[in-house]
């Protein structure tokens, strides 16, 4: 192993921690190819689906559904990358794929950490491109791996799109008929094997495919292959045994030179295993992408999702253009259980980000974007163009009947009181060390900007520039408040500074 691969596998085992071999499942995840069609620096598996890379999209899926921490993640091109997407936690190993010889080779590579411990479980294979699925399809292709007892099942669907779009591998069953003409009795039906598109396109026309199952021959043209709509998704379940001894049968026979997990069916089938196949009726939930525009259908159809959840729930302005994740989703649900109508309301364009948290009476406008720790309280309204963010460890707490003006932006550590104003033009920073805390009844106005300040209630700030200030209420004998204007901090930088003549305007950059 060269030096990279050594920093490579050593940054992996860092990520991995032990799997719990006692435990029922281990879900293994394919994510070691790069995407050469998808056309991006980015490593396929991280690119994002309503805002989580799909990869990880996939890990949740299946903890969810089978109700397991285990996983095996394999990893290959840009490794690090993917593995730091998806995060250390409880039961996940990463498997590192350095060369990519088809999904039957990232199998074995996945089957290492757990080939010399004699585990009994299940294992459950998942593509980490199909970035939809979800904990119900998961958890039903479990039930019936469990429910139809087995050596092998495959999770199928039925393409729905025109049979010329339909890129998937071919479900190949038993046909009512062998090539003899005899009646197939109680074979028909059982899945014989899985055709790859591309080995399909290989083949001729005018030239039967003949293929075995149980002693039997079976023949089907190209076209009969070609329209099947019956398709393998890339999920399976193996008794862990029985997959660990067979998986090294698998041959590179095939156009693309590769080892394929479908071609374990045909082996099983030789081997009088018994194989089965499930077809969940959620085709979206199992669409895979290797170009952009089916990763966009996929982007639209999370949105679209999102919206049926929330449009009886809460207004959104438009439907096709907004995101708001998942978690504050299921946040605005539970809010809806409990406490009744919520008022709140999304403009076109919004962003809300998984840790932001909605009071009743929100009114957000167009394409503001708030990301990171951010509670907002009872009826506060944020204006178009606003931007609010904090970094991972820190907190901006925006009080009831608060409203942010158009185009500020206000991040980091920082709590703003009740009905205060902060309206536009302004630019208000809360650092660890320095984190701004508004009181009540605060207006701040003009071009201004807050850096690490206290601000006392009832105070009105205009166009000034305050940094590390502690800005105190003071009421004068007619009972107002004084206001605070036009305070700047002392210049700096003056002995850089001079009027320009003409001979700087000529060659600036030799200046």
């Amino acid at each position: 192993m060269n030096t990279t691969n050594k920093d490579t596998s050593s940054a992996l085992e860092a990520l991995s921690d032990e799997l719990n071999l006692n435990d029922h499942a281990i879900a293994m995840i394919l994510a070691a190819g790069h995407g050469k069609r998808i056309k991006s620096e980015t490593p396929k598996m991280i690119h994002k689906i309503w805002g989580v890379p799909t990869v990880l999209r996939v890990a949740n899926a299946a903890r969810d559904g089978l109700s397991t921490k285990n996983q095996i993640i394999i990893v290959g091109i840009k490794a690090e990358e993917v593995a730091e997407a998806c995060g250390k936690t409880s039961h996940r190993v990463y498997a590192y794929q350095a060369e990519q010889r088809g999904t039957g080779h990232a199998v074995r590579i996945g089957l290492d950490p757990i080939k010399e411990k004699n585990y009994q479980g299940t294992i459950y294979i998942f593509p980490g491109d199909v970035g939809l699925l979800n904990r119900d399809v998961v958890s039903s292709f479990h039930k019936a791996f469990v429910a139809n007892p087995c050596d092998m099942m495959v999770l199928t669907s039925i393409f729905k799109g025109p049979a010329d779009e339909n890129y998937y591998g071919r479900i190949i069953r038993v046909p009512a008929t062998d090539v003899e003409g005899q009646l197939s009795g109680e074979d028909e039906g059982k899945v014989i094997e899985i055709i790859e598109h591309k080995d399909i396109l290989s083949k001729k026309d005018g030239e039967p495919y003949i293929t075995q199952y149980n002693g039997r021959r079976y023949a089907f043209t190209r076209q009969q292959l070609l329209e099947t709509r019956e398709f393998n998704t890339g999920l399976f379940a193996f008794r862990s045994q029985t997959l660990m001894h067979h998986i090294y049968h698998l041959r590179e026979d095939n156009v693309q030179g590769e080892l394929y997990v479908t071609d374990l069916i045909a082996i099983f089938n030789q081997n009088g295993l018994s194989v089965r196949a499930f077809a969940t009726t959620d085709e979206n939930a199992v669409l895979g992408f290797n170009v952009k525009s089916v990763l966009k259908q996929m982007e639209d159809i999370a949105r679209h999702d999102a919206y049926e959840k929330l449009k009886d729930i809460i207004t959104i302005l438009d439907k096709e253009d907004f995101y708001i994740a998942e978690e504050v989703i299921e946040q605005i649900i539970r809010k809806d259980a409990e406490h009744g109508p919520l008022d709140i309301v999304i403009g076109p364009g919004v962003h809300v980000g998984p840790n932001v948290h909605l009071d009743r009476g929100v009114d957000i406008g167009s394409r503001a974007y708030l990301d990171g720790n951010v509670i907002l309280g009872e009826g506060v309204k944020i204006q178009q163009d606003v931007h609010i963010s904090t970094y991972a460890h820190q907190t901006l707490k925006i009080g009831d009947h608060t409203e942010i003006f158009y185009g500020n932006i206000i991040k980091g550590d920082l709590m703003i009181g009740i009905n205060c104003s902060i309206e536009s033009g302004v630019n208000m920073t809360g650092s660890d060390d320095n984190p701004v805390r508004i009181g009540n009844n605060v207006l701040i106005k003009g071009t201004s900007y807050v850096f690490g300040c206290v601000i006392e209630d009832d105070v009105w700030i205009e166009r000034s520039v305050l940094k590390n200030q502690y800005i105190e209420k003071t009421v004068r004998k007619d009972g107002t408040v004084q206001p605070i204007r036009w305070i700047m901090p002392p210049p700096e930088g003056l002995d850089s500074i001079r009027p320009a003549v003409s001979e700087d305007y000529q060659n600036p950059e030799k200046k």
